[in-house]
């Protein structure tokens, strides 16, 4: 059964939300970061990406940029957050395009990590890993949350709704259109949330692998060295599966692996129905469109002889049947011949990209769902990469867990 816990949070409170909170780390390049942060000397980036105070030729895997990290952390501790006298959980709900998502914030257990409790469905890079470990472990602190999900709880759901009437801790509207509201659960319910939680039997990661694959490695390197503290836990916001929208990972190519234009929909003619469309979208499973000399197509494939819940997805029945055997594509993950356009960007990138000459194919996906998530991650499995793309973004700094 699920272990999450209350915590003494670091807060970005009341009016400083804004201008303290950032997007996450790994959303953006270096460039992009340091624009985010320009003229606001409180914003976040200058703790998770805080090379972008630092000279362009030092690297930001470099001690100076872990010190310089920790240094910032100090600083907004001493002159802008407030940490809560007393442990508790949190609200945190987001609003996007009339959509609500609202989660709780909490300590989960590194051991329920580990021990399989809390599923992935994602490979880690080690050298992001690193980067992260090194992070936390200087620090002591977690600075972003891991963003998880569980099948709906009638009972944690009434405890939230309940705080939710309360005066929320910051309530804000980002320059994005995301508006972004905290609170902190009363005392009263401490006990019952914790038992709600403990009757859920898993949890789910839906993004932030990496964060949690560092935070099992700095409990344990921490406790190797007996100065464990509260690194046992990892800051999370745990959202109910019903109100989360995963949003398509379109695909673009740059060529047709020396076949003509004719000869490629040919040999898609041989692994689906292709039918010429006006709608960018597929419209259900099992559909995927293609854009190529300015028109949009249908390719309608069949699942049937899909052995596993991998081989059923969109991206793996794509994959499969024309990226690897017919665009000689056999490994997404490295070749240069194929890029992943988030589906926040919309189909007018994929046309964008193709009339400039800077691909030669697109692909218009259909979302993988959350219940297709917590499928393969109760068979151990790994999604394909680049199957979800999940949105709205949760901000990193409102909420921070000191180990």
């Amino acid at each position: 059964m699920a272990q999450v816990y209350p915590f003494a949070a670091w807060l970005a409170a009341g009016e400083i939300a804004p201008s303290v909170s950032s997007l996450p780390y790994d959303v953006m390049n270096r460039a992009e970061a340091k624009e985010m942060a320009a003229g606001n000397p409180i914003n976040f980036l200058r703790v998770t990406r805080s090379e972008i105070e630092l000279p362009e030729d030092i690297s930001p895997y470099s001690p100076a940029v872990y010190q310089r990290a920790a240094e910032n952390w100090r600083k907004l501790c001493s002159e802008v957050l407030q940490q809560d006298q007393q442990a508790s959980y949190y609200i945190y709900s987001l609003v996007w395009q009339g959509r609500r998502q609202t989660g709780v914030v909490a300590a989960a257990s590194v051991a329920d990590y580990d021990q399989e409790i809390i599923r992935k469905h994602e490979r880690t890079r080690k050298e992001k890993e690193d980067d992260r470990t090194r992070h936390i472990s200087t620090l002591r602190a977690q600075t972003g949350p891991v963003f998880m999900t569980y099948r709906d709880s009638k009972e944690v759901n009434a405890i939230v709704a309940d705080t939710m009437n309360d005066q929320p801790l910051f309530d804000f509207l980002a320059s994005d259109g995301i508006r972004h509201s905290g609170w902190r659960v009363p005392q009263k319910f401490t006990a019952a949330l914790q038992a709600a939680f403990a009757a859920i039997p898993l949890l789910y990661i839906a993004d932030g692998h990496h964060r949690a694959a560092s935070a099992s490695r700095t409990r344990a390197a921490l406790a190797e060295q007996g100065a464990l503290g509260q690194a046992d836990k990892f800051l999370s916001v745990i959202f109910p599966a019903g109100q989360l929208a995963i949003l398509p990972y379109n695909r673009v190519v740059q060529d047709l692996n020396g076949l003509s234009y004719e000869e490629f929909l040919q040999a898609l003619k041989g692994v689906c129905t292709v039918t010429a469309s006006d709608n960018p979208s597929p419209a259900h499973p099992g559909q995927v469109c293609l854009y190529c000399q300015k028109k949009w197509y249908r390719l309608d494939f069949s699942a049937a002889d899909a052995a596993t819940a991998i081989d059923r997805l969109d991206v793996s029945l794509l994959q499969n049947k024309v990226i690897a055997p017919i665009l000689g594509i056999t490994d997404p993950r490295t070749d240069p011949r194929i890029d992943f356009i988030g589906g926040i960007r919309g189909t007018d990138e994929l046309q964008k990209q193709v009339d400039s000459g800077a691909a030669a194919l697109a692909f218009s996906m259909y979302p993988t769902t959350v219940e297709q998530l917590m499928e393969i991650a109760d068979a151990n499995e790994i999604m394909p990469p680049k199957s979800t793309w999940f949105e709205p973004k949760l901000r990193d700094g409102l909420f921070v867990h000191a180990i």
